[in-house]
């Protein structure tokens, strides 16, 4: 049996982490929320944020940072097709509530 730390880099770790980062990014590219903007909040807003998603916080910066990622590769595409319904976040009034200017 592996230990906490033994698990962490297992595969089944790695996809739960997947699992876990595409529906944060989800709620965040839904909301607006660049990858930028994601890193900057403070880790409480960011465990709110995972919670509003219906996901257990990460425990680790791992997590958000493949969140970030995926962003940076939805904005990526958004922007090469930008006449896709998928190209602009459906929620994006509630950004307001995460990231603050």
């Amino acid at each position: 049996m592996a230990t906490d730390e033994d698990f962490a880099h297992t595969d089944e770790a790695a996809r739960n982490r997947r699992e876990k980062a595409i529906v944060l990014a989800r709620f965040a590219w839904n909301r607006g929320i660049t990858a930028e903007e994601l890193l900057a909040l403070s880790e409480d807003v960011r465990r709110k944020l995972a919670r509003a998603a219906g996901a257990h916080p990460p425990r680790t910066m791992e997590t958000w940072t493949l969140v970030a990622r995926l962003l940076d590769e939805k904005s990526a595409w958004a922007a090469q097709h930008p006449d896709h319904p998928a190209a602009s976040p459906t929620a994006a009034d509630e950004k307001i509530m995460w990231v603050k200017k």
